[in-house]
């Protein structure tokens, strides 16, 4: 990693916990459950992420394959392939980029082309060779929790913790400094409208780990379903979502929709200084 990747790596982490920091999401894809298609092209993508910092998004995370339920894998090669020219497009711009990716194949080169953390969905855990290209190359770090399969009797929480502690011994044999480490406990990724509930309210259950917590609510179907209307689009069941998560100890926040995001949470964070104060 280059000297201007490390500041703004640092620079990135040092914002978490003194305010309330929103990644904003772009997927460079055709099938991603809400913005597939819309950014595939490189100006547009590039345009989409310039749009996003200018709204105060403080990293924005660049994926090229879908994670949704049933899309199609892709090879290394092509996830590649459609994320690089996105990459060197934006490699002037000292925007932060997350790589969202399980393959440690597109994470080097990523980081090689100005990327400052990787957002590895399966945490660790899918890719042998992700925690060592994580530590090789410096980047930060989101471990999220996954499964194959959703079990509704589950005690989600509980998984999730299991899940953290396989994912953080990785990063810890691989030498990846914790301070690096973000946990994201994984909303809507294999899990019941209940559950996906559940882990919002118990959050604070996670704070022992000592890491910050990232959310992704954004345009979750279980919102809708939520507030009756079976849109995953509405905004403010989102919003909603986001500032509960916040309430509950979530210091950062995975969102399509930044500009609304950075405004109700610094409405929030200023309520909550003025509660500490």
């Amino acid at each position: 990693m280059r000297a201007d990747q490390r500041a703004r790596r640092d620079a990135f982490l040092s914002r978490i916990g003194a305010r309330p920091v929103v990644m904003g999401v772009l997927n460079v894809t055709p099938d991603s459950f809400s913005d597939g298609g819309l950014f595939q092209a490189t100006e547009t993508a590039a345009a989409r992420a310039r749009q996003m910092a200018s709204e105060g998004a403080d990293i924005v995370d660049i994926g090229a394959e879908s994670t949704r339920p049933g899309a199609v894998a892709v090879s290394a090669v092509e996830e590649l392939a459609r994320l690089a020219p996105v990459l060197t497009a934006l490699a002037e711009s000292g925007i932060p980029i997350s790589v969202d990716t399980t393959k440690a194949d597109v994470a080097a080169p990523a980081i090689a082309l100005g990327a400052i953390l990787v957002n590895d969905v399966w945490g660790l855990q899918r890719d042998p060779a992700m925690a060592e290209t994580v530590a090789a190359t410096g980047a930060a770090l989101v471990i999220m929790h996954n499964r194959l399969e959703k079990d509704r009797d589950l005690d989600i929480v509980a998984d999730i913790r299991r899940s953290f502690d396989r994912s953080l011994a990785l990063a810890a044999e691989a030498d990846i400094p914790a301070e690096r480490i973000i946990l994201d406990p994984g909303i809507g990724f294999a899990k019941s409208s209940r559950q996906n509930i559940e882990v919002i309210r118990r959050l604070g259950e996670l704070k022992d780990y000592g890491r910050p917590i990232l959310v992704g609510v954004s345009r979750k179907k279980f919102l809708g379903r939520a507030i009756g209307g079976g849109t995953e689009g509405e905004l403010i069941g989102t919003v909603a979502a986001a500032l509960a998560a916040a309430a509950a100890g979530a210091s950062l926040f995975r969102v399509h929709d930044v500009a609304a995001h950075v405004a109700a949470l610094k409405v929030f964070h200023a309520i909550q200084g003025i509660a500490r104060a």
